[in-house]
């Protein structure tokens, strides 16, 4: 099970599809002890992987602190950064106070793309110069590309390039109309764009030795499973059944596109809403709607539940409109 905490909304950066609309730091965020109560209670629910995200984490000056308590309860810390504060020395404290792994993004192989949609001058060089910094201390690092209509087709390239840096994966992430995403809706991917991309990361998954992973695509179960491939991941849309998001004052969510209040760490322990919200209870019984309520594929796809709440008046059971597939009863 993974949780993903937006540890502050601070940002050294104004990226254009930021669900969080992170950039200042936002008044009353989780203060240390805040913090370190509710990793034990993530801890208690049973969650193993603990995702510290932002905003840019690394701007929050206790970090490695709470990274080293997350590791003390058994959890396995890591990271979704810009990477541009990954320096040496925080590569090497972050490495010895537990951290795992880095996931750390880059959008374009060509520099002023990915400055531009960043909005930062030097992103693109301070982020290859911290997956070098990781590798030089021993840090596994990954790749995060968000994919729109301009860099799609640079996709097998920027695996070809995580794999020459030393990545040990690329995920894709497929975006979600929300926070400042809600502006450039227009030029992220439709059905058939969409299927056709899935479908060219599970072909080049098959040729390289990295793992490759869409996100918020999870379409790509399926069509592992046409293409014969053997995948490790069991399920597409993890929103509820085996994922959750916690917002820099301690808000908790189905995942970070879908906005659904569903209570607060500071008031109610994060264990008792894991266990008891009815939503999550809802999300949990796969009774979808549409084209996704009878597709064979449901219990291992399930379709973006936020993209179907964003497209169906905040219906989150309703059918995903990006699939091409949905409404038929085959597979398994």
């Amino acid at each position: 099970m993974i949780v993903s905490w937006n540890t502050t909304n601070a940002c050294n950066m104004y990226c254009d599809h930021c669900y969080r609309d992170a950039g200042v730091k936002a008044q009353e965020e989780l203060s240390t002890a805040e913090a370190k109560t509710m990793l034990e209670q993530i801890a208690r629910a049973g969650f193993k992987i603990m995702i510290f995200s932002g905003g840019e984490p690394l701007m929050r000056p206790d970090i490695v602190e709470l990274v080293a308590h997350a590791k003390s309860l058994g959890l396995r810390p890591v990271f979704g950064t810009n990477g541009t504060l990954l320096s040496v020395e925080m590569a090497r404290k972050l490495k010895t106070a537990g951290a795992m792994g880095m996931g750390i993004s880059l959008d374009s192989l060509d520099k002023q793309k990915h400055n531009e949609f960043r909005r930062y001058d030097k992103a693109w060089e301070q982020a290859v110069q911290g997956m070098k910094n990781c590798r030089e201390v021993g840090l596994p690092f990954q790749i995060h590309t968000t994919v729109m209509d301009w860099n799609q087709s640079e996709l097998e390239a920027i695996t070809d390039f995580a794999l020459d840096i030393g990545a040990v994966a690329h995920h894709i992430f497929f975006l979600v109309p929300t926070g400042r995403a809600v502006t450039i809706e227009e030029e992220s991917l439709r059905a058939e764009a969409y299927e056709d991309v899935l479908t060219r990361i599970m072909k080049k998954q098959q040729t390289v030795p990295i793992e490759l992973k869409p996100t918020c695509a999870p379409q790509f179960t399926r069509i592992a499973k046409q293409l014969g491939m053997e995948i490790r991941f069991s399920r597409g849309c993890l929103a509820g059944t085996s994922y959750c998001i916690i917002s820099p004052k301690g808000q908790v969510q189905p995942c970070a596109y879908l906005n659904l209040p569903l209570g607060d760490v500071r008031e109610t322990p994060f264990d008792q809403i894991w266990r008891n919200n009815p939503i999550l209870k809802e999300l949990r019984t796969l009774d979808y709607k549409g084209g996704c309520g009878i597709c064979g594929y449901k219990k291992i796809c399930g379709g973006c539940r936020a993209r179907a709440a964003y497209y169906n008046d905040g219906d989150y059971m309703a059918e995903e409109p990006w699939c091409l597939y949905h409404g038929r009863k085959g597979g398994k």
